[in-house]
């Protein structure tokens, strides 16, 4: 009798220090630094050089960047590609944790999500068909046909503009290449773009477009996470971007990208 309570006390002393470890592989599976922890980022992978795929793989400045942050701050990332006007509904639905997708800090989305300290200066640029010469300026554009993204503040500022300088009509388009394709095949008189993006599309690719006139505003692009929800994600995401900053690696990110 002895014998078999000696050998049940065994038992449960093992199954006590069993689960102690277990509890300890556990807490530290996170981490409160982030270590390991995996956030979903939401992205539009239609948007060089900003992110495209290529050879079945996703590049391009931000994706570069959310990548060197991660690093720099000890967490994973799993990309999510999807229409850049579906980004923010995914984030307030929490499908998404963080999102990085060229997307301008404007106070409209400030309403719905908080954005990281600006890591890019922009700015829209009007973009016409390379034997275009009739129009100039903005204030050429009554009576034409304006291309845009949807979801974009290029999209916000031809709405916006619409009606006081004649425009006929703004067609949206839910991807760049699209967009970029009416104004070469003369379906539609201009786009509005975020002037590094077209710059780099001219730049690389066989489009018979040019820019045209001075840059239209002077956005500055940040990453997002939800609104009021994930302040502790936005420190790190903020930590990183300096960190990147600092150490060199965010100018060789621009450079890999946009160096003449």
């Amino acid at each position: 009798m002895k014998k078999i309570k000696i050998f049940g006390f065994l038992m449960m002393a093992v199954m006590l220090v069993l689960a102690a470890c277990g509890s300890d592989d556990t807490a530290n599976s996170g981490g409160d630094e982030g270590g390991g922890k995996t956030y979903t980022v939401g992205t539009d992978t239609t948007y060089p050089p900003f992110e495209f795929e290529e050879g079945g793989k996703y590049k391009g400045i931000d994706i570069d960047i959310i990548n060197a942050i991660a690093e720099e701050e000890g967490f994973e990332i799993e990309l999510k590609p999807m229409d850049f006007g579906g980004i923010i509904p995914a984030i307030l639905a929490d499908q998404l944790d963080v999102a990085i997708a060229g997307m301008s800090i404007t106070d409209d989305r400030k309403e719905k999500v908080d954005f990281s300290d600006p890591y890019f200066d922009a700015g829209l640029t009007l973009v016409v068909s390379e034997d275009n010469n009739d129009i100039t300026s903005v204030d050429d554009l009554e009576g034409k046909v304006v291309a845009v993204k949807n979801g974009t503040t290029g999209a916000d500022h031809a709405e916006k503009i619409k009606d006081e300088l004649g425009i006929k009509e703004v067609r949206q388009f839910n991807d760049s290449p699209s967009m970029f394709q009416e104004v070469a095949n003369g379906n539609a008189d201009v786009l509005i773009e975020d002037y590094p993006v077209i710059a780099y599309a001219i730049k690389t690719s066989n489009l018979d477009l040019k820019t045209v006139g001075d840059r239209l505003n002077g956005d500055q692009y940040g990453i997002a996470v939800k609104k009021g929800e994930n302040q502790e994600l936005l420190e790190k995401i903020n930590s990183g971007l300096k960190k990147i900053k600092d150490n060199g690696k965010y100018d060789e990110i621009l450079n890999t990208y946009l160096e003449e």
